[in-house]
């Protein structure tokens, strides 16, 4: 007899096929330049096993800051939980089925309003309200593991929660990866800011010289 799937059996079988670092992740340290504009800076970065991070080597704050934001956006996302630990509070329901074969999930309970798009066992795009703010973010393009997909293009855009207004432009981000003994790091994030689908701004992230 045929099992039919749920939405919370599609989504589930979608997070579990998100990359993510294993539990003997021994950390790494890699050189890290920023540029923005005309602006240059490297310097070295630490990601400890224990996902921690650390910046040394660069004076200017701001531009440490933002490369800590990205050791933050990339710790979070190589980080394995459990479904249960991430969406133990949720139900999922299906939601509308779209014509390029993408299948709305929709999210009630403890993050209820939520919701995704998978394809193909791809989180193909995100709606989240995170306090006053709404974030969606699109992916359309990802790269294929044996343990995972990582994506490898996808955009962002915040709205304010109340009004449902966009808060700024588009983020465009383009990502570069490479394995190193046994792991998928991150080399090379290029973040394009959009305003009317014009380029106002750029920053690019590379991380050379990985060892763990």
């Amino acid at each position: 007899m045929t099992q039919t799937l749920t939405a919370q059996d599609a989504f589930r079988a979608a997070y579990e096929n998100r990359y993510t670092w294993d539990q003997d992740f021994p950390g790494f340290t890699a050189t890290v330049t920023f540029t923005h504009g005309d602006q240059s800076y490297t310097g070295t970065v630490a990601i400890k096993a224990d996902m921690s991070f650390e910046v040394t080597g660069i004076e200017a704050e701001a531009a440490k800051k933002e490369i800590e934001g990205q050791l933050w956006e990339i710790t979070v996302h190589r980080v394995r939980r459990s479904f249960e630990d991430s969406h133990g509070k949720n139900s999922f329901e299906f939601g509308e089925k779209f014509a390029d074969g993408a299948q709305e999930i929709q999210v009630t309970g403890a993050s209820m309003g939520n919701s995704y798009k998978i394809k193909n066992n791809v989180v193909t795009f995100v709606n989240r309200k995170i306090r006053d703010i709404i974030v969606n973010i699109n992916t359309f393009d990802v790269l294929n593991t044996d343990e995972g997909y990582l994506s490898l293009g996808y955009d962002s855009v915040y709205f304010d929660a109340a009004t449902k207004e966009p808060k700024a432009g588009k983020s465009l981000f383009r990502d570069s990866f490479e394995k190193v003994s046994g792991y998928y790091v991150l080399t090379r994030r290029e973040i394009t800011y959009l305003e009317n689908d014009q380029e106002v701004d750029k920053k690019v992230f590379t991380f050379t010289d990985i060892q763990f």
